[in-house]
C-alpha cells in the first residue's frame, strides 16, 4: 500500500485526473508508436475504471466513435460510450456494433486482466483466453490497416499469443512500458497495420 500510494505515476495520475495510473502505460504506448495517428473509432475492451477511454477521448478527434465495454460499471465519462456486460455474448456484442455504427473500428484496445486465483498456472490460461477473446474481436470487427494494444502475461502461453497475433498484422511489437511495474509480469502486444 505505502508503494501504491508514494508510487510517481499514482500521484500524476491523482493530479491529471485520470482514474488509474495505467493511463500513462497507454500515453507512453502512443507516445512511441504514434498509436492514435488516423483513428476515429475505438473500442476499449475490458475497459473498468476507464483510463484508457479517457486517454483515447483525449487523443483522437471530437466527434470520433469511442466505446467501452465491462463487466464492471464505470463512473460516467464525457464522449464514452460505455457497455456493461460480456463482450462474447451475443447480445452484448450486438450492442457494441450499434454503438460503432457498422463493422469497423481503427483501433481496439484491452488493458484486461483476469480475475486472479493465486495459482500461476490457472491464472496464465485465463488471461491468454482473455487475449484470445479480444484477437477474434479484432480479427473481425478491425479495419484493415487498423491497430491493436492488448495486455499480456508472461507464461506458457506467451510465445503461442504472439504467433497468434502475427497471422493477423504485419507488424507484432512487444512493449513493456515504464509506467508498467517492474515487478509485474505484464506486457503488452502492439499490432500494428491488421492485415
Amino acid at each position: 500500500m505505502h508503494d501504491h500510494v508514494n508510487d510517481h505515476y499514482v500521484k500524476s495520475a491523482t493530479n491529471a485526473g485520470y482514474r488509474s495510473r495505467a493511463a500513462y502505460k497507454l500515453l507512453e504506448i502512443d507516445q512511441k508508436f504514434n498509436l492514435f495517428k488516423n483513428v476515429k473509432k475505438a473500442v476499449d475492451l475490458g475497459c473498468a475504471p476507464g483510463s484508457w477511454s479517457q486517454v483515447i477521448l483525449q487523443k483522437i478527434a471530437a466527434g470520433s466513435i469511442v466505446v467501452g465495454v465491462d463487466l464492471l460499471e464505470i463512473d460516467p465519462i464525457y464522449g464514452l460510450n460505455f457497455i456493461q456486460g460480456d463482450f462474447t455474448t451475443d447480445e452484448i456484442l450486438k450492442q457494441l456494433v450499434n454503438a460503432i455504427g457498422d463493422k469497423v473500428v481503427d483501433l481496439v484496445v484491452s488493458d484486461m486482466a483476469p480475475n486472479l486465483s493465486g495459482i500461476k498456472g490457472v491464472d496464465q490460461a485465463r488471461g491468454a483466453h482473455l487475449v484470445e477473446l479480444v484477437l477474434e474481436f479484432a480479427k473481425d470487427y478491425l479495419i484493415t490497416g487498423g491497430k491493436c494494444v492488448i495486455k499480456v502475461f508472461h507464461g506458457g502461453e506467451f510465445d503461442k499469443l504472439v504467433k497468434q497475433m502475427r497471422t493477423l498484422f504485419n507488424q507484432v511489437i512487444i512493449f513493456k512500458p515504464d509506467a508498467s511495474r517492474s515487478k509485474s509480469s505484464e506486457t503488452y502486444l502492439l499490432g500494428l497495420d491488421k492485415l
